[in-house]
């Protein structure tokens, strides 16, 4: 899931990043080297590509925000919280001790002295 998710993440990014792109501003923008804004403006009408361009802009930022939570959100289920290396330590000291494989030794009363 996590990995489909960031598949469309990457997705919608080039396709925003060209579509910002192809949107024209003062200067004509990127695209004046795509045929200018005559060829674009013919299929769209006079207007149409820039408020074409805008729409498709802004739904492709609200799938980018959406994709973007998502994924921030599955990977807090995903994130264990770090042990540290004393602990680590720690832990391995309690499963493998060989103080507990050592034979015990009976322990004898101490002698009493004689009254």
């Amino acid at each position: 899931m996590m990995g489909f998710i960031i598949v469309i993440h990457v997705i919608v990014c080039a396709l925003m990043i060209v579509s910002i792109l192809m949107q024209s501003s003062k200067g004509g923008g990127m695209a004046g080297v795509f045929g200018g804004g005559g060829g674009v403006g013919g299929v769209f009408g006079g207007r149409g590509a820039a408020s074409f361009l805008s729409k498709v802009t802004m739904w492709l930022g609200v799938v980018f925000a959406l994709t973007t939570v998502s994924i921030a959100l599955l990977s807090l289920r995903t994130v264990q919280a770090p042990k540290s290396m004393l602990e680590e330590v720690v832990e391995k000291e309690k499963t493998a001790s060989p103080a507990g494989m050592l034979p015990t030794v009976p322990q004898s009363e101490p002698a009493q002295p004689e009254k």
